[in-house]
């Protein structure tokens, strides 16, 4: 590998911006910056001539194939600096040799029906030569949709690979012809893995927001990525900071780069106005309501996902449409919460640090911290969502009292001298930053504004859709194809561009292609079999399930009606059940009844059969032996002469009492619900020792006499200590 510059640290970095020097110029042309005729006929299209300073800056020697350093400030033109080189260089039609822009479209034309001639084969291998690598896929999606339409006048296909999409969507798209891939580095290596592409022959790779991939621990594999590209691409690499290991990337793969700053990492804008509010607990949230009751396009930064919810949710509830985003949505919750913002259906965006970069929206006149971040990087970020592209805007940071301090550090860090106001709702400085009030809107839902579904396939942005300009750029998020390209299987010629559809021999050409291309398409499941049969079509099924993820009431309806339909049915059977148990019981309760009698039948006449005069007892399994029987009688007849014992002691009672009838409680019979032993126990001390050894408590001497004493009370004796066992 070459010899590479060895950044020692920031410092050295930073003396070689002061050497440079900077100077008030006028602003340059895109045209006096070298950029080609096509490129600056889309720009001028799009209401951009003259260039920002970080691209004058970067132009000239990214434009010659040098590697590129930058280092600027967020919303400084960053994503065009690298866009304009990036498509430029890998056109392979030049402009200047030709007249007129019909003989350029007809030679771009013709190198598009090689590269389609090209994918026909069926070894085929997806090999983009341009390469983006950005953190998070909104700034994904946002460089997408600067790159697309000066893409498309070069006739260069671009796509966008990252996570939450359908694998095979994307290999699809990787297939069709993707020149350009802007891709988040997780999914990319996913999709090496699998061997659905190929980085050898990439040209040019951007290395966007560097600093952020090193906080999110992308650098390696990031470096692993860009080990597999080509030895002579040429290597831009954008970052606010070089710590965290990105000196390290740039050491080992940038190649004698050129180093570029317009801002230092912690500068701020002049069109911005910075705002500390210092308010209390109570009075905060509606501070915060009267905050984003303005006309103007306005961002709420929170620190949580649950906090974003909550006040996107209460600021609705109170007739500010609000729209959420955080990273619990998945990606068509995005899309669509970023669309009803961009069209304006909504003037307010409740969002976390995932907004913080990457979310180019025009026209954002308020930033408002709800929670200030830990960092002076976020803080930045944050606030880098307004005043952008010389414009002005403002920014207020609300700050409890516990979080002064840390506040005031974090500020001193950034570079920022910002006296704090103590503020309520309804303060002066306040009403004056809100401005204008817009009227309350109760009841909105994002069904209102935004279908189900993914807007970026619904509808383009940006363009005004002439072949001059570069065509619709077509915002489509869902795997970043072209609205147009989308449906360019095997090289069809663009939707644009078709002269004759009804060609019968084209369309026989295209059938070709794509059994050719489904011959060597990826083993997909049956969600994704499913996912393929309605590509270009309205997906209902998708829709629905998203439909009932939003609204969880339908959801929980229609379970408890199953739950009611179920238990109902489990009632109709356990009744059968209990019905079947109590008919089988009577049927067995009927049979032991005729067995019952059919016994005592047979028992009658085997007493007939015996010898008269001999007393016969049946031997039945548990019955009394002859010795209990007269036991039981003997206590039988006791228990009789014990109750007529009462009933004299009572008369007698009542004649002492001059006749008067004394109610005494009668006699319960107390039911015996001792164990077996302790029965037949009591039955042998009754028939050894009479009634006195039934009726003796535990530790009463059992009295062998009693039954001699008839028609007298029974009288306990003593308890009689047993003498201590001696021996002899």
């Amino acid at each position: 590998m070459p010899d590479t510059a060895v950044i020692e640290n920031e410092d050295a970095l930073a003396a070689d911006f002061d050497e440079a020097g900077e100077e008030e110029e006028r602003p340059q042309t895109f045209a006096e910056l070298g950029v080609p005729g096509p490129l600056v006929r889309v720009l001028a299209a799009d209401g951009k001539k003259t260039a920002f300073p970080i691209q004058a800056d970067t132009l000239p020697d990214s434009l010659a194939g040098r590697d590129i350093l930058g280092r600027g400030r967020t919303g400084s033109g960053k994503t065009l600096a690298f866009s304009i080189p990036l498509v430029a260089r890998l056109g392979e039609v030049d402009a200047d040799e030709y007249e007129n822009m019909s003989q350029f479209r007809h030679e771009v034309e013709q190198v598009r029906k090689g590269h389609a001639e090209e994918r026909r084969a069926d070894d085929f291998l997806p090999h983009p030569r341009g390469l983006v690598l950005a953190p998070t896929r909104e700034l994904a999606n946002q460089i997408n949709d600067v790159l697309m339409p000066l893409a498309q006048i070069y006739g260069i296909n671009t796509t966008t690979v990252y996570g939450g999409v359908r694998y095979a969507r994307q290999i699809r798209d990787l297939r069709a012809g993707a020149d350009i891939v802007v891709a988040c580095p997780g999914r990319l290596e996913d999709l090496l893995e699998q061997h659905a592409l190929t980085l050898e022959k990439v040209e040019v790779a951007v290395i966007d927001e560097a600093d952020e991939m090193a906080d999110m621990g992308f650098l390696p594999p990031v470096k692993r990525l860009l080990g597999q590209v080509s030895f002579d691409a040429q290597i831009m690499l954008f970052s606010a900071t070089l710590d965290h290991g990105v000196d390290e990337v740039v050491n080992t793969f940038l190649t004698d780069p050129k180093i570029h700053s317009v801002d230092s990492a912690t500068a701020a804008v002049d069109e911005m106005t910075h705002h500390v509010f210092e308010t209390t607990q109570g009075d905060r949230h509606e501070l915060v309501r009267t905050l984003a009751s303005g006309k103007g396009r306005r961002i709420l930064f929170t620190r949580t996902k649950f906090q974003t919810q909550k006040l996107a949710k209460d600021l609705t509830k109170n007739g500010i449409p609000a729209a959420e985003l955080h990273g619990n949505l998945s990606q068509n919750q995005r899309d669509r919460n970023l669309a009803a913002f961009e069209s304006g259906d909504v003037n307010v965006m409740v969002a976390t640090d995932v907004a913080a970069r990457g979310i180019d929206v025009s026209g954002v006149e308020l930033v408002v911290q709800v929670e200030p971040p830990e960092d002076p990087k976020s803080f930045l970020h944050r606030s880098g969502r307004t005043a952008r592209a010389g414009h002005s805007g403002d920014v207020v940071t609300i700050v409890l009292p516990n979080q002064r301090r840390r506040t005031r550090r974090m500020l001193h860090e950034a570079g920022l001298k910002v006296k704090p106001i103590e503020v309520t709702h309804d303060s002066p400085e306040v009403l004056e930053l809100v401005g204008e009030s817009a009227e309350p809107r109760f009841g909105w839902t994002l069904e209102q504004s935004q279908p189900a579904g993914n807007p970026r396939r619904r509808h383009g942005k940006g363009g005004d859709g002439s072949a001059e300009n570069g065509g619709r750029s077509g915002r489509n998020r869902s795997g970043g194809r072209n609205k147009d390209r989308g449906k360019d299987k095997g090289g069809k010629p663009f939707k644009s561009e078709r002269k004759d559809r009804a060609n019968r021999k084209g369309r026989e050409e295209r059938a070709e292609v794509a059994e050719r291309e489904q011959r060597f398409e990826p083993k997909q499941n049956r969600a994704e079999r499913r996912a393929a049969k309605f590509e270009g079509r309205d997906n209902r099924e998708y829709e629905a399930r998203e439909h009932r993820w939003e609204h969880p009431e339908i959801q929980e309806e229609k379970r408890e009606k199953h739950e009611e339909k179920r238990n109902n049915k489990r009632r109709e059977k356990y009744a059968r059940l209990h019905e079947q148990q109590r008919a089988e019981a009577g049927e067995q309760r009927g049979t032991d009844n005729r067995k019952r009698r059919s016994v005592e039948r047979s028992d009658q006449r085997g007493q007939s059969d015996r010898k008269p005069g001999k007393k016969q007892y049946a031997k039945k399994q548990g019955a009394p032996t002859k010795k209990q029987r007269k036991a039981e009688a003997r206590a039988e007849r006791r228990y009789e002469d014990d109750r007529q014992y009462r009933r004299n002691r009572d008369e007698r009672d009542d004649r002492r009492q001059g006749g008067k009838r004394i109610h005494r409680k009668e006699i319960r019979v107390i039911h015996d619900e001792r164990g077996e032993d302790a029965k037949r126990y009591d039955r042998r001390m009754e028939a050894k020792y009479g009634d006195s050894g039934r009726r003796g408590g535990h530790g009463e001497r059992h009295d062998k006499h009693a039954g001699e004493r008839q028609g007298k009370p029974y009288r306990k004796h003593a308890k009689i200590r047993k003498a201590p066992f001696r021996s002899r």
